[in-house]
């Protein structure tokens, strides 16, 4: 690397905002157990720790610097995201950090076809909208309380499904997910639609699979909510309507 190429990353990193210290503070580093290294992980790697591989800092700087010009260009361009992890004790973060972004989310099973067979989901997420409407409207005090209570509770299963996406029209343009062994699926159907795939890597996941790869650990509460704030920061900073919200 060049020292040209060396100042303009270092720019960037303060630009976010992005701190080794703080990073290493929050438990980025630390990777699996050395028997659990995905082969494709170990330029990542800057050393063994009671055997366990411990995450280069500087690499994850970089990547993540990386992934958030690209969250801040996408944003910019009036293009849509989605957030996906469904890993329990990060559904209340991700549903949390999406609502106050206003993105789209998954935190809980990915559905096949989601992205695959989209219009078909539509139309699971469209009948979800016009039941959740109904239970709303004086027309729904016509029904007998059995036919109420079908109804609710129809529309409490699908509320499970597709709360986190009933305003997503078409698909995304670019998907963030917190876990990709978790929610390989999501990465596979990306994939297959040219959607662009930002994730966080641990050294035990294939990062070749990812467009934009954030090389840390992605088990820890600590580790995951350093990334997603600043993802959160970056969307906040440069979507019209929350920018206004904040002044």
């Amino acid at each position: 690397m060049t020292e040209t190429q060396t100042i303009k990353i270092e720019s960037k990193i303060k630009k976010y905002g992005i701190s080794i210290e703080e990073m290493a503070k929050n438990g980025l580093a630390f990777g699996h157990k050395t028997s659990r290294l995905h082969p494709k992980m170990a330029p990542y790697v800057a050393l063994v720790k009671d055997g366990v591989h411990v995450i280069d800092l500087n690499k994850t700087a970089d990547c993540l610097t990386t992934a958030l010009e690209v969250i801040e260009n996408l944003i910019k361009e009036g293009k849509s995201m989605i957030l996906v992890g469904t890993k329990p004790h990060f559904k209340e973060l991700v549903k949390s950090v999406a609502e106050e972004c206003g993105l789209c989310y998954v935190n809980e099973r990915w559905i096949g076809g989601t992205f695959t067979n989209f219009p078909e989901i539509k139309k699971r997420i469209d009948y979800f909208k016009k039941l959740e409407e109904q239970t709303k409207s004086q027309d729904f005090s016509k029904y007998t309380k059995k036919e109420q209570l079908k109804i609710l509770k129809e529309v409490e299963k699908l509320r499970t499904k597709f709360e986190g996406i009933k305003k997503l029209e078409k698909l995304p343009d670019l998907v963030f997910v917190l876990d990709i062994k978790k929610d390989l699926l999501a990465v596979q159907e990306a994939k297959k639609k040219g959607v662009n795939v930002i994730a966080i890597v641990d050294t035990n996941v294939d990062p070749s699979l990812i467009d934009y790869p954030i090389p840390a650990n992605d088990d820890a509460m600590s580790s995951v909510k350093y990334i997603l704030d600043k993802i959160k920061d970056v969307i906040k900073n440069t979507k019209p309507e929350i920018k206004n919200e904040k002044q």
